[in-house]
């Protein structure tokens, strides 16, 4: 049996920012994500983590270079090939929920749009997912009536009510609070691991992070987006022998400034 193509391949890949796409936000991206992998790129507040991973997952183009998914060049995507961008869900930072929808109605959207189903059908398909995001009590608020906690797990449940097999997390750990923070690590592993409820295969990975230290695992591996670089370290055995000072206060929860 042939071996699986990447989740995801970048090749010198010019990284744009989303709010000018003739602006280079990261340049010279060299990067192989395999089936079932979990990465964590590091990288500080403007250093390009949202842009990257809108780019990871087929939403904005590469300024340069190719994006491949599951072995399929991104340039050649028409409306035909638009299941294989489906297949690589992102959760962003702030949620991006409809404040005029119920949490309910924001994670139901995804079923509506490409499912066809009613309003009604889409909200009871997803009840057992808000059970387990614990996110029923919450169903009926508007976004603005619940915390970020409980955002951000809504905007979470969109992203996985179509099965994905590639979850992109942007910071995800940000703004939450320590019972919240542990809950992510917990489940996020869980998906990576294999989840009973989305049929116990493995899940790959990708979350940014302004913490390495968080996601300290001795499979996962990491990488810094940096002074409009980016810099592939590996297991987090591999990066602690690295020599640069740089990358040693990542990895000891003081992120550099320089590489």
């Amino acid at each position: 049996m042939s071996a699986q193509p990447p989740a995801i391949k970048m090749q010198d890949v010019t990284v744009s920012a989303r709010w000018d796409e003739s602006l280079p936000m990261v340049t010279g991206v060299n990067w192989t994500v395999a089936p079932g992998e979990f990465w964590a790129v590091g990288g500080l507040q403007q250093s390009g983590k949202t842009d990257f991973l809108m780019l990871a997952a087929g939403v904005m183009p590469p300024l340069a270079g190719s994006l491949e998914l599951f072995g399929r060049d991104t340039r050649e995507f028409g409306e035909a090939e638009l299941a294989e961008r489906l297949r690589v869900a992102c959760v962003f930072e702030h949620g991006q929920l409809f404040s005029h929808m119920t949490l309910a109605e924001n994670i139901a959207l995804p079923l509506r749009y490409r499912r066809n189903l009613g309003a009604a059908e889409a909200v009871d398909e997803i009840m057992a997912l808000l059970d387990l995001l614990e996110l029923t009590p919450h169903a009926g608020a508007l976004p603005a009536r619940v915390s970020r906690d409980w955002l951000k797990r809504a905007a979470l449940a969109r992203a996985l009510v179509l099965r994905p097999r590639v979850l992109l997390c942007d910071n995800p750990l940000n703004g939450l609070g320590a019972r919240h923070r542990e809950w992510w690590r917990r489940f996020l592993d869980q998906l990576w691991q294999g989840h009973e409820q989305f049929g116990g295969e493995p899940m790959t990975m990708v979350v940014t992070t302004e913490e390495l230290v968080p996601w300290q695992h001795p499979e996962r591996r990491f990488a810094l987006l940096q002074g409009g670089q980016f810099f592939p370290l590996g297991t987090w055995a591999e990066a602690a022998r690295s020599a640069d000072p740089a990358v040693a206060e990542w990895l000891t929860g003081i992120p550099a400034t320089t590489i």
